[in-house]
């Protein structure tokens, strides 16, 4: 083992002052802006100046490379010193740091990806450390690189139950690359936090997670250089540094005080300012040499379309629930392409995500019943472009983890959730396992695409299409058994509807998806053979971005008369979709079939009925249209 080499008096004393110099600019930074928080940033003062200019491997020509270490600053309302640190380091001219949070600036509030140093969107607090995770996960079983993964965190933010979520999942894989730093500054935003300096129950509660644990005076630049070396030695587990810091540490006057929060420093700024740089013994840039990058290099990764290794596979006859074709169609991308991974919390055997691990054990992520830290970690997976991660649950469970995934969007990640168990059709199993908020929260995602396929074809291409594309995909799959719909050579575009079923004399179109596509067809068919009426079928394939103008236009040869109907709450659904594609058309008229109260348990094709979106209630509603 390493033995440690206490750094030189110089070296520490130019840390010190590097330290003193990101207070400054922070403080400076602030003041440009009239809006930060400057004491945030204090707290962390030299925990930063260690990291960037003694521990971290990195080089500045590209500072996202795969093979450099990661930092993620969870507590992103400190972003002004992650800007300062960067720009002291030479990436950019400090004098630009005076542009914090100006419109036309990418140094914003809370750190985004817009900068080319920043991996992650931060600032909805408790969600860095998952993101680590999921970056120190690839390092060491897909990468099996060197580089290692830091997460800065607030105390304020460790009350988030998502910390406590993601140390479990560092300490049960072993992850011993990563390293979470602990600023416990003793204060929240609006009083001091929970437990405040109590460092020793800090300690306790980190260590029974599994945690190696070092504790440090967090404004001790040589404690924090040994802490670090010592992480850095530690093997099968993770580590956390937990520092006693102060928020405002050296701000005369303000160091300590609760009612200091997200306040730039106004007219004390002279006098700290002073206060400072008496502490500073060499004015001028320094440069101390870091660490050299050394490897095992990451490898280099395909970046060739991805494709299933063999197309669709079925008969006509068949009945396969789409949830079974998602799990055929992983295995088959996973077979063409190293990147393909999947996560899942627990339903493994019910989103037919097993079978992904069963051909490729090392390729599945188990994160149990977690699934605020099952996002986190896929978004940090996907990271500098390291895997394509395929992320499943039961599509309701989703909606506990809204906030990652909206992160996610603003983070420009390139994740594919994969929810199943939509809808009143699960049946028995009540309405806290039915998914009917999931296609218009995922519709609210900026960026996101929204797959809602009806059959096993459509399902296997919905994947193989939401790997190749950029931003939040989410596909929607179905617990029950359903029919064959396309052949299996048929084409899938990305905001492309299908017409299903036409003819010259058709009174109205029907619009649904998933199992409800399969009762549009069926009323067709009564329709037709029982009073001589023909309508119009089309599968969107896409609820985001829809086929308007497929839409509009199949609406127009139909007499303007459209049914949409929807195993979905009618709020934020497809019917909305479809509505707000029409609205400037006043000659269109939709009437919306969707679940419009409580459900209850019950077998689905009663259930389908007693919420009125079976094929008997599309037939009612048509004969009532014309």
């Amino acid at each position: 083992m390493m033995k440690y080499h206490k750094p030189e008096a110089k070296v520490l004393q130019e840390l010190k002052d590097i330290a003193h110099k990101l207070r400054i600019d922070c403080i400076n930074s602030t003041n440009a802006s009239n809006s930060g928080h400057p004491t945030s940033c204090s707290s962390i003062a030299e925990i930063m100046a260690v990291l960037f200019f003694h521990v971290m491997r990195y080089d500045l020509k590209n500072p996202r490379d795969a093979s450099h270490d990661r930092l993620i600053l969870s507590k992103g309302h400190a972003a002004p010193i992650l800007y300062a640190a960067w720009a002291e380091t030479g990436l950019f001219p400090v004098d630009e740091l005076l542009n914090l949070r100006k419109v036309d600036s990418d140094l914003e509030g809370h750190p985004t990806p817009r900068l080319n140093f920043v991996d992650v969107a931060t600032g909805s607090l408790g969600q860095g450390l998952s993101v680590a995770c999921g970056m120190s996960y690839v390092g060491k079983n897909y990468d099996k690189a060197s580089y290692r993964t830091y997460c800065i965190l607030g105390d304020g933010e460790s009350a988030e139950g998502s910390v406590w979520e993601a140390l479990n999942f560092a300490s049960f894989y072993k992850l011993d690359n990563l390293c979470a730093i602990f600023d416990i500054n003793r204060l929240g935003q609006s009083e001091p936090t929970i437990l405040k300096h109590d460092i020793e129950t800090y300690r306790k509660r980190i260590e029974s997670f599994g945690f190696h644990v070092i504790v440090v005076d967090g404004h001790d630049v040589e404690e924090l250089c040994k802490a670090f070396f010592e992480a850095s030695t530690i093997k099968e587990k993770p580590t956390a540094i937990v520092a006693k810091t102060f928020k405002g540490k050296y701000f005369p006057g303000i160091e300590d005080l609760v009612e200091w929060h997200g306040k730039p420093l106004g007219d004390k700024s002279e006098a700290v300012i002073q206060h400072l740089k008496s502490f500073i013994r060499n004015p001028n840039k320094v440069s101390i040499q870091r660490p050299a990058i050394e490897g095992p290099f990451p490898p280099k990764l395909p970046t060739t379309q991805v494709m299933l290794s063999s197309p669709p596979a079925y008969k006509k006859d068949d009945n396969v629930a789409t949830r079974f074709a998602y799990g055929t169609a992983l295995t088959k991308l996973a077979s063409n392409n190293s990147r393909i991974i999947g996560l899942d919390g627990d339903t493994k055997n019910s989103t037919y995500s097993d079978r992904i691990k069963k051909l490729f054990p090392d390729r599945h992520i188990e994160c149990f019943i977690a699934e605020q830290n099952l996002v986190g970690v896929a978004i940090g997976a996907a990271c500098r472009d390291r895997t394509i991660p395929f992320v499943s649950t039961f599509a309701t469970f989703f909606t506990r983890a809204f906030d990652q995934i909206r992160m996610g969007a603003i983070s420009l990640t390139n994740v594919n959730f994969v929810g199943s168990h939509c809808g009143i059709s699960i049946g028995e199993d009540g309405p806290s396992q039915m998914a009917l908020e999931d296609i218009a929260i995922f519709r609210a995602v900026p960026g996101s695409t929204v797959f809602y396929p009806s059959d096993a074809v459509s399902t296997e291409r919905a994947v193989e299409l939401a790997a190749n594309t950029k931003g939040v995909c989410f596909i929607r799959t179905s617990r029950p058994n359903t029919a064959i719909v396309y052949s299996n050579d048929e084409l899938f575009t990305v905001g492309k509807a299908k017409l299903l079923k036409s003819s010259n004399s058709d009174k109205l179109l029907v619009i649904g998806a998933g199992v409800t596509l399969h009762e549009a067809l069926d009323a067709a068919t009564e329709l037709q053979h029982k009073y001589n009426i023909n309508i119009r079928v089309i599968d969107p394939f896409t609820i985001k971005p829809l086929d308007e103008q497929c839409v509009i236009n199949n609406a127009q040869q139909c007499g303007g008369k459209i049914i949409t109907v929807e195993d979905h709450y009618s709020e934020g659904g497809l019917g909305e979709a479809v509505m707000s594609a029409v609205a400037e058309y006043s000659n269109i008229i939709v009437k919306k079939l969707a679940v419009t109260s409580l459900p209850r348990s019950g077998p689905p094709s009663v259930l389908l009925d007693m919420f009125g979106i079976s094929s008997k209630n599309i037939v009612k509603n048509v004969l009532n249209m014309i």
